[in-house]
């Protein structure tokens, strides 16, 4: 399952992508023709907030509906909707982990700043955007705006001293997520919060996959493409800590809820590690493709 927040005909949806990946099932008005009823919250938080019941309800739908004769009319082509990000405003910062690559930290810095703990900043909610959605040049406040593909984590339910074993079981699903930042900010501030928390600088998409269609996030390939040049290029099997053992210990002291964000780090390859640096310019286009889950694209404002 492929879950979706996407704006038809002025109106925002919570949808379900078919296996092709060319159309939605935009959920509540396929529900109406079935019960009468838009009886799916109006929004995919509240739609995780709502757990297994939620997942439930999705399939009974999408049964009937393959089942009949209402398929085709109730299907919408990708190309008539407006992709926003599937969680378009997080209740909270996106959590992220910093240096989880061994090659990524080592391009940072060298061998001794690979972490020895789970190393985690946030971001504020106004960083993210969608898929194709253009990220501002931010040009007033810095000149060395980089990229950073990455898998990200949405919880599912609410938990709090997490073990490792169990820790897959607290989630809903993965999407991909472009934790752009400015190096400039971050080295000056000492501190990545406000580096990291330019608006629209999170891109986020193109949609949530169930945990149901991934069965070891930790083994899954993941590429940064900027202007056609691969920049990125590695598997989620290199992470320094697996998604278990991160969701363990920020889940220690503090209650995790549904639809929190986790990314989750990003590989080598990113703008500052190359020599000399190879920062984003207006027009620059990125492109984020991961194992499973798809591909998000998003264009630097010229």
């Amino acid at each position: 399952m492929k879950f979706v927040t996407v704006k038809h005909n002025h109106e925002t949806f919570v949808g379900l992508v078919d296996s092709d990946e060319s159309k939605v099932l935009l959920l509540n008005p396929a529900e109406e023709v079935r019960t009468g009823k838009r009886s799916f919250p109006s929004s995919l938080q509240e739609c995780i907030d709502l757990g297994e019941s939620f997942i439930e309800q999705v399939q009974g739908l999408h049964d009937w509906v393959i089942s009949g004769a209402h398929a085709a009319s109730l299907y919408v082509s990708l190309d008539e909707v407006t992709l926003l990000a599937p969680i378009p405003r997080p209740n909270k910062n996106i959590f992220s982990v910093g240096k989880n690559y061994a090659e990524h930290a080592i391009e940072m810095g060298s061998e001794a700043d690979i972490p020895e703990h789970v190393m985690v900043f946030t971001k504020a909610p106004t960083t993210v955007i969608g898929p194709n959605e253009t990220v501002l040049n931010h040009q007033d406040v810095t000149n060395q705006l980089d990229y950073e593909g990455e898998l990200a984590v949405i919880i599912g339910k609410k938990g709090r001293a997490i073990k490792k074993e169990e820790a897959l079981d607290y989630i809903f699903g993965y999407t991909i997520l472009n934790d752009v930042t400015a190096r400039d900010l971050q080295s000056r501030h000492k501190q990545f919060f406000i580096g990291k928390s330019l608006d629209t600088t999170c891109p986020m998409g193109p949609w949530i996959v169930h945990k149901s269609v991934i069965e070891n996030p930790n083994h899954l390939n993941i590429e940064t493409i900027v202007n056609g040049e691969v920049r990125q290029s590695s598997n989620t099997k290199n992470f320094i800590f697996p998604i278990e053992e991160v969701i363990s210990v920020l889940s220690a002291g503090m209650t995790l809820e549904p639809g929190d964000i986790i990314a989750t780090g990003t590989p080598a390859g990113v703008g500052k590690g190359f020599k000399p640096p190879k920062f984003l310019s207006s027009g620059d286009q990125m492109e984020v493709t991961i194992e499973k889950i798809g591909t998000l694209k998003n264009t630097i404002k010229q």
